[in-house]
């Protein structure tokens, strides 16, 4: 069996660091810039006003300090990272946007969108409490329909339902295109290795040719296809097979991605926002536009909704149809949500997959990598 790297990486490599010229360029092309931190910001309603939807800046150390000039050091990493970007112009995509859409999924974030409204025009969305009742949905409805009048507002622009379904039926492309590649991930070896996953579907929010980003998608999902029936892996046969959920790891925040491949396992999903999380479900095609968009988005399995049984449910699923032999749950310093229920997450696997499972709870700082890395080594070794 050979070991090796999918070669149409080699175009994803270079996604990112390009993404900030990229923008520029369609700012000086008059573009308008929608920036968001969330995957409960209704990506469509911003296509259909004509605006680039783009994700902000929130997954790096280095500005965490500028964040703590002003925020409580004990705020988890990501809302630091965010605010550190805003405050210091490191970010070019909160630079370049025109307005940032901020969402109430917790109460750190909803104190630091306060502060950050002093800087840029923010909107922020008011989710409900739970995603399963009348009342629930009747709520987002109203948030998605304000969304639209302020976007129509702002740029001077009519959304009309044409534009939402166009832009519905783009979005789902591009979701049935990633769950065609995630499929891959079931083979043993697996032929990507969890890393170039995440840098992949983190790629996706900065290629602003959503035509380029497919047909490159479609590229690899070729040389995959080759790649299984050549034997070829990213990691060995026979590797443990796990499955990452918990808090948004992505580029510049993947140390324990990082760790567990290194240690020789195989991350053959990733459940968490940075992974497939906005990928798994599409917008009902067959409804009101609006509607259909709201429902989407509401479903999302967030741990700020409460009770939240989809998550334990799809994790289960997941874990069944990848064949994971483990579930590794990430959870950032100061998250309380994703915190407690990594609780009720390790009971619900118990009792219904009987899986092993490792609850790391860590930041964006290395100091705790070779202790990440001695307990992963061991969570291993327990599997046989």
């Amino acid at each position: 069996m050979t070991l090796s790297r999918a070669q149409a990486m080699a175009h994803f490599d270079m996604a990112i660091p390009h993404a900030a010229t990229s923008l520029k360029q369609l700012k000086d092309d008059g573009a308008k810039v929608v920036g968001f931190y969330c995957m409960f910001a209704p990506q469509e309603v911003a296509l259909a006003a004509g605006a680039q939807p783009v994700a902000l800046c929130a997954t790096k150390e280095e500005p965490i300090a500028d964040g703590e000039k002003t925020l409580p050091r004990n705020f988890c990493p990501l809302i630091k990272s965010s605010y550190g970007f805003a405050v210091t112009d490191k970010c070019p995509f909160f630079l370049h946007s025109d307005l940032i859409v901020g969402e109430t999924t917790c109460d750190g974030k909803k104190k630091m969108f306060e502060l950050m409204a002093r800087i840029k025009p923010l909107h922020v969305m008011k989710l409900p409490q739970g995603y399963s009742t009348e009342a629930d949905k009747a709520y987002w409805l109203s948030a998605v329909l304000e969304l639209k009048e302020l976007l129509e507002t702002t740029f001077g622009v009519a959304i009309t339902d044409g534009k939402l379904s166009a832009a519905i039926r783009e979005l789902n492309e591009e979701r049935l295109l990633i769950q065609e590649l995630a499929d891959y991930m079931k083979n043993d070896p697996v032929p990507l290795s969890g890393q170039d996953m995440l840098k992949l579907l983190w790629a996706r929010n900065f290629v602003f040719d959503r035509s380029e980003f497919g047909a490159q998608v479609r590229e690899l999902i070729g040389e995959l296809k080759e790649r299984v029936a050549k034997g070829e892996g990213a990691l060995p046969k026979g590797a443990k097979r796990i499955v990452v959920t918990g808090v948004p790891t992505g580029i510049g925040a993947e140390k324990v991605l990082k760790i567990i491949e290194e240690c020789g396992a195989a991350v053959v999903y990733i459940e968490n926002c940075a992974g497939m999380k906005q990928f798994v479900s599409l917008v009902d095609e067959g409804k009101p536009v609006l509607e259909a968009i709201a429902e989407k988005y509401l479903g999302t399995h967030c741990s700020c909704m409460s009770p939240n049984p989809r998550r334990m449910e799809l994790v289960a699923e997941v874990a069944r149809d990848w064949r994971a032999d483990g579930v590794v749950d990430i959870v950032w310093q100061g998250c309380h949500t994703y915190n407690v229920e990594s609780r009720v997450l390790k009971d619900y696997l118990s009792s219904n997959v009987n899986l092993p499972y490792l609850h790391i709870e860590t930041d964006y700082s290395l100091g705790d990598v070779e202790q990440i890395r001695t307990r992963v080594q061991a969570f291993l070794e327990m599997m046989g």
